[in-house]
């Protein structure tokens, strides 16, 4: 890459370390270095200073002092260098400067007469400012010359990067006036084990030289020589071996005839002759002076020319506008330098950008990357950073006594998530959402409940779908057969009712699948506990029949079976079943069961379920089932021994012990079980006691109808002491 002139293109230069200077602006587009980047010339004269605060090694430019005015100014090392007369009653001499940039001189208290060209540290700190936040660059160090100058350009930087956050300062070092060996090695020593890749010096040419005389590479790089011990390859080649003895003031790197404040001195000069030449123009009678008078260059005292100064606007032949503001200050504007090496060893400065105020009081930054050359092999910006950025996703930790740039990046908790680069905080997700794997966003919380499409809900489904299909098969069966010993000798009417219950007791298990709705949440409940009832109820009553059968055959026992004609075992199981309908009614309308989003279980879940509303009332119903079963299964087990060839009280006892046993077993398991799976529980619960009587009390019954048809005769049930086959 080449850089384009007036002459045409150039070869390729070679980048020193890789370091943009802010400069202020030099005649015909040449940059020159700004108020620290000059040594004081040889020829300075002392000169008596303003009390704004102390200085320290103050010299003078000579200036052209006239009557009333002059132009010219000390160093930057002087903290001001403004000669202030401070007879009594003495007009103020107005003066501008070309090279004074100390903040403290544009307060217009102290030196109300002072005029500079030169911009003020704090433009030049902005400027600096500005090429941080285009590079972000957030971890730098600093370098400023042991002087009033050097001291106040850098705190006011440490105060502008505090105020703008943009980033903080690794280590702050004075350099030494004089050569001091041991200090010098401190400072390079500190540049060398911190971490910041990025420079900001606030110096003269000659202190910060002092520093490069202490940098090994910077040394072998600008002299072409190897320290010992050499590589072979450099032997081999011939190279060069250094000494440390080379001098600087054979380079290029001292030749700073490019950097001269001469653009700043011609601002000054142009503001003064444009001054006079206004002052000229009045007209007797239409000055702007006591009695419409005017100055000559005869008469003119301090205070006329100082209005004239104040009034100044014109604009140079490179179109940059001069004119004083409130506070003495002309509009700044700073070239960006990339200092570098041409192939032949030489260094140049090139302008890539620059830094100014408009007339409209903007700032305007302008940086051409383009033709920028790094010293690295990427030929990219360093990245001078304490730590890398904060991902999304992660938040920052401060790290205990140590600037606020260099932190810990620690990923967000579980629901909590980040979508900002170094974001301080994690966010709480919303009630229903859920942080994402990587913490950058929330998603909406999965759902869970029993479901139709997983293979849990369609196993269930099927084996009810299965135990409905059973029902129907063993009705078909009994209906088939109902003139047979074997139906009618076992109440057909009341096995018809327990198989129409056992098949309700399978097909309300699918209440209990699917997303949960308010009616299926009501429904599940009552059909379960209406249908159970109802079976138990059937089976309390066949064996309350069974036992009144073998009460009438006894003498004197006739009369018992008028109590259980078919009218009172149908009213006994209607009284029964209303006991558990009203029971369901009273829950239903004191509390009734709801869906519930219940997020206690999973912190990343939405477990959605039926709240049973009164705990008291799921107690009593299925405490009333309890109660029957308990009944059925005393009674049954009373009437085990009784004389029959098919005793029907032993596969009641058999079924009840079943019923039982389920219903125990599901009580400490359904409180256990979280979410979907007390539905599951409720659900395997409710089938095995279904399949437990329907084959506990119609598997020995089909047996017998479809395989042993030559038992089924009255004789072969009612026989007593026959021999069984």
């Amino acid at each position: 890459m080449g850089e384009e002139t007036a002459g045409g293109r150039q070869e390729p230069v070679r980048p020193l370390t890789p370091t943009a200077d802010v400069t202020s602006r030099a005649p015909g587009g040449l940059a020159t270095t700004s108020a620290e980047d000059n040594q004081a010339p040889p020829n300075a004269t002392p000169e008596p200073q303003a009390t704004c605060c102390p200085t320290h090694d103050t010299k003078e430019l000579d200036t052209a002092q006239g009557p009333v005015s002059d132009v010219g100014n000390g160093t930057p090392t002087a903290t001001t260098s403004v000669h202030i007369d401070q007879t009594p009653n003495t007009a103020p001499e107005a003066r501008i400067s070309y090279y004074a940039g100390c903040s403290c001189l544009s307060d217009r208290t102290q030196f109300p007469s002072f005029f500079r060209t030169m911009p003020s540290f704090v433009f030049q700190v902005r400027a600096m400012l500005q090429t941080m936040r285009w590079f972000k660059w957030t971890w730098v160090g600093l370098l400023f010359s042991d002087d009033d100058a050097g001291r106040d350009a850098a705190r006011l930087f440490q105060s502008g990067l505090d105020q703008s956050g943009l980033g903080c300062v690794a280590y702050s070092e004075a350099l030494p006036f004089h050569n001091d060996l041991d200090k010098l090695q401190r400072i390079v020593s500190v540049m060398k084990t911190s971490t910041a890749l990025v420079v900001i010096a606030f110096t003269y040419a000659s202190y910060m030289f002092n520093v490069l005389d202490e940098v090994r590479q910077f040394w072998e790089h600008t002299f072409r020589c190897k320290f010992s011990p050499l590589p072979p390859e450099w032997v081999d080649a011939g190279g060069r071996v250094c000494t440390g003895q080379e001098d600087l003031a054979e380079t290029d790197l001292l030749n700073v005839s490019e950097l001269r404040p001469d653009y700043n001195v011609y601002k000054a000069v142009y503001a003064l002759a444009h001054a006079i030449h206004d002052m000229l123009q009045c007209v007797p009678g239409r000055g702007p002076f006591p009695g419409h008078s005017c100055a000559t260059l005869q008469t003119i005292k301090p205070w006329q020319l100082l209005y004239y100064l104040e009034k100044v606007n014109f604009t140079t032949s490179d179109g940059d506008r001069v004119y004083f503001d409130e506070n003495g200050d002309a509009l700044p504007i700073f070239d960006i330098l990339n200092w570098a090496w041409l192939p032949d060893g030489s260094t140049k400065f090139h302008n890539v950008g620059v830094v100014k105020m408009t007339a409209s009081g903007d700032e305007e930054f302008t940086l051409d990357e383009d033709r920028i050359f790094w010293d690295f092999q990427s030929a990219k910006p360093p990245r001078s950073v304490c730590s890398e950025s904060c991902s999304p996703g992660t938040r920052v930790a401060r790290r205990k006594g140590e600037p606020v740039c260099c932190y810990d990046c620690i990923a967000c908790s579980e629901g909590e998530f980040s979508n900002e680069t170094d974001s301080t905080d994690c966010t709480s997700c919303p009630e229903d959402f859920w942080s994402s794997p990587q913490r950058d966003h929330c998603v909406p919380k999965s759902i869970e409940f029993l479901s139709y499409h997983e293979s849990l809900g369609i196993s269930l489904t099927t084996i009810s779908l299965l135990g409905t299909f059973v029902c129907a098969i063993v009705l078909g069966i009994f209906v088939y057969h109902k003139e047979t010993p074997m139906v009618r000798a076992n109440n057909s009417e009341l096995s018809f009712q327990l198989l129409l219950s056992l098949k309700l007791c399978f097909l309300c298990t699918l209440l209990f699948i699917g997303r949960p709705r308010l009616w299926t949440c009501q429904l599940r409940h009552a059909v379960f506990g209406i249908s159970f009832v109802l079976c138990v109820s059937c089976i309390l009553v066949k064996t309350m029949v069974v036992l009144a059968v073998f009460k009438a055959s006894k003498p004197g026992g006739a009369d018992i079976m008028k109590w259980f004609g078919a009218i009172q075992q149908r009213g006994t199981v209607l009284i029964l079943t209303a006991i558990q309908g009203i029971i369901c009614i009273v829950w239903l309308a004191s509390a009734s069961p709801a869906p519930h989003k219940n997020t206690q279980y999973h912190s990343d879940k939405i477990v959605y379920e039926c709240d049973v509303g009164s705990t008291v009332g799921f107690a009593v119903l299925l405490g009333y089932i309890g109660l029957l079963a308990l009944l059925s299964f005393l009674l049954a087990f009373m009437a085990r021994n009784l004389p029959d060839n098919f005793n029907e009280a032993k596969l009641i006892t058999f079924s009840m012990l079943i019923f039982c046993a389920v219903w125990i077993a599901f009580i400490p398991a359904y409180i256990s079980s979280p979410g979907k799976y007390a539905d599951v529980v409720e659900v395997f619960a409710i089938l095995a006691s279904s399949f437990g009587i329907l084959l506990a009390l119609f598997g020995p019954k089909c047996y017998i109808i479809l395989l042993k048809p030559e038992r089924n005769t009255k004789k072969s049930i009612m026989g007593r002491g026959a021999t069984k086959t």
